[in-house]
């Protein structure tokens, strides 16, 4: 059990995409007239005009499940595990609707909310992203689901579509991160490979505020492909590995501009005994331990009345 969480701002872009397609069926909802999509999307419409600030009222998270739990999952399962998680992210006393879709290997379903509930307040999105992982454990805990697999094992072959590609793009960028040592090797290598970047800028400006990558016919913001794709996170990483260059690139440069200094008798004293540094042959502590141990011997010898 997987839930990825989305915020947006058109409920008949969300909508249309949830239900215009083969193979769904909507199995559950509260609140809204479902004679046709567009009923919907009006019901939907019409309550966020409540809070007309909040800007992202799309409330939007798809659920997968493990292909091994399919022959559990029934509709009736599906709909009570995603009220329950619904209620553990605090999601409650507002519109939603449950779509179930059979499009691909793995059981999901579509979770549709108004961010905006029926008094008109704004359903906290607050940390939603550590929420939701924490609760998806707890519910395969509960309910003994099967922990689905992780990017590295799914077998993109049996993947079709949209979800190949962005599994694609994802080894691509990762194999592509080892060999990259800045944004203008990274574009080149994952060019080579038949992806190409696209950036978002912030207003007129020139400052970057997102990144998506495009094979195909295919386009995914770097957030959706993987969190560690957004475009502040690589941008660090390289960041990281200027940093590096260049710290490493100073210390051989005062590596060779240091002349190297014959070790002299002062310089010996200032180590203090911290290293065992012999000049000449002769190690001074040696000598004073061996005359000392030989006049201890002596007046040993003199108390006991023992001549040598």
């Amino acid at each position: 059990m997987i839930g990825k969480i989305v915020k947006g701002k058109s409920f008949k872009g969300c909508i249309s995409y949830v239900l215009d397609k083969d193979n769904v069926r909507l199995i559950d909802s509260e609140g809204v007239l479902t004679t046709n999509t567009k009923a919907i999307i009006n019901s939907f419409y019409l309550q966020s005009l409540m809070n007309p600030k909040l800007k992202k009222s799309v409330g939007h998270i798809p659920i997968s499940y493990s292909k091994e739990d399919e022959s559990r999952l029934t509709d009736q399962f599906m709909i009570q595990l995603a009220k329950e998680y619904m209620e553990a992210m605090k999601i409650k006393n507002t519109q939603y609707i449950i779509v179930r879709h059979n499009n691909t290997d793995n059981p999901h379903c579509h979770i549709v909310f108004n961010r905006v509930d029926n008094d008109g307040k704004t359903i906290s999105d607050k940390n939603d992203h550590y929420r939701n992982e924490k609760v998806c454990k707890q519910l395969k805990d509960k309910y003994n689901l099967t922990y689905g697999e992780s990017k590295e094992q799914t077998n993109i072959q049996k993947l079709k579509g949209a979800e190949k590609t962005k599994y694609e793009i994802y080894h691509a960028i990762k194999a592509t991160l080892k060999i990259s040592k800045d944004w203008q090797q990274f574009e080149q290598n994952l060019k080579q490979q038949g992806i190409s970047i696209a950036y978002k800028y912030k207003g007129q400006t020139d400052e970057v505020q997102g990144i998506s990558f495009r094979k195909g016919e295919h386009t995914f913001k770097g957030s959706d492909i993987d969190r560690q794709f957004s475009y502040s996170k690589l941008n660090n990483l390289f960041q990281q590995n200027h940093n590096q260059k260049q710290h490493i690139s100073q210390k051989q440069a005062q590596t060779e501009d240091t002349p190297v200094q014959p070790i002299t008798e002062s310089m010996s004293d200032n180590l203090g005994g911290i290293f065992n540094i012999h000049l000449n042959g002769e190690d001074h502590e040696e000598d004073a331990f061996r005359k000392r141990m030989e006049h201890e011997e002596k007046q040993r010898r003199k108390k006991s009345g023992i001549k040598r």
